[in-house]
């Protein structure tokens, strides 16, 4: 009996052991939330693991400024919802940057890229940051060539495109990365979608009930599942605007201090807001918007005094609390 005993321990030691080396399921390069559409890649840039690894790698990697001092993740950072705490991020040499840096949570969904839509796609967005004298200061070609003298990189252009080093791998590498950046697992998802009920405090529901009411219109110009409709509105921010909006692309009259609407999600971590970083805190969103904002001509007539109490402010800040994907910011795959 008790050598029966001792083999049952063996046997029992041996399956834990076992369990414990176990290897771990790696999480899927992509996971798309419930209610969401399954993000497009191009047929010449579609998800690899080879392409995500690449443009992983030159996204956080210094290489990409002229003074190697800066990467794209130095204004996006992963735990702030790859965007910047910052109102302008600071480029080479230290140069300030003209606008507020951008959440890429869900970036891949986006119809058009920059404040006023001036890029079609996100293989092409990337030429805007290395070019900016403010950002890069650099040139995506000399930064090719120094890629090629990096056997890391030739290794893994080769394994991701079947070519050494250059322009195309770089733009097509980072924006594959940046497509699986997707972020829909906040308590507002898990109520909305996933059935759990108790997901959001009474608090948080009354300001969702406030949040999509005719009382504010914030769902007119946030709406959908990534809570923007990607338009190019006025907010009443100034009534004299520094910044052309726009205008800067397109020289109409009518698009001057338009700026496109950007999504709510992970909007508790952005801060400061607008284009420029403006309002430091979302309970000063709220009160700019509770105030009708400043008259401009182009301003979006929808926007004017809402007269909320301040337990309407405090329950419309708890739901933009719970827009928050806690999962998404502090996930490894993206650091």
């Amino acid at each position: 009996m008790k050598k029966g005993v001792l083999i049952a321990l063996g046997l029992l030691l041996l399956w834990a052991c076992r369990k414990e080396q176990q290897p771990e399921v790696p999480e899927p390069l992509l996971a798309v939330p419930q209610g969401f559409p399954s993000p497009e890649f191009p047929s010449d840039n579609e998800l690899t693991p080879a392409r995500f690894a690449l443009g992983k790698r030159l996204f956080y990697d210094v290489v990409m400024s002229r003074d190697s001092s800066v990467s794209c993740a130095s204004c996006h950072a992963p735990h702030l919802a790859f965007s910047d705490s910052v109102a302008t991020s600071p480029g080479a040499g230290g140069l300030p940057g003209k606008r507020n840096a951008p959440t890429l949570a869900n970036v891949a969904y986006q119809p058009y890229f920059t404040r006023e839509g001036g890029v079609p796609t996100l293989e092409m967005q990337i030429l805007v940051p290395i070019q900016e004298h403010n950002e890069f200061d650099f040139n995506i070609l000399e930064i090719a060539d120094r890629l090629k003298t990096d056997s890391v990189y030739s290794r893994m252009s080769q394994a991701a495109y079947g070519r050494d080093p250059d322009f195309y791998i770089i733009t097509r590498s980072i924006a594959c990365f940046e497509r699986t950046l997707i972020s829909g697992d906040s308590r507002y998802d898990q109520y909305q979608f996933q059935g759990k009920s108790e997901a959001l405090t009474d608090s948080e529901k009354r300001g969702m009930d406030l949040f999509f009411s005719n009382k504010t219109n914030c769902s007119s110009c946030h709406s959908g599942f990534n809570f923007t409709t990607y338009a190019f509105e006025n907010n009443g921010l100034y009534e004299v605007y520094p910044d052309p909006g726009r205008f800067r692309l397109t020289e109409d009259s009518t698009d001057l201090a338009r700026f496109k609407v950007p999504t709510l999600r992970n909007v508790a971590v952005t801060s400061p807001y607008m284009h420029n970083g403006l309002l430091p805190s979302l309970a000063a969103v709220v009160e700019h918007y509770n105030s009708g904002g400043k008259n401009h001509p182009h301003k979006n007539p929808l926007i004017k005094p809402m007269g909320l109490t301040a337990q309407e402010k405090a329950d419309l800040l708890a739901f933009l609390e719970s827009l928050t994907d806690e999962k998404f910011n502090k996930n490894p795959k993206f650091k």
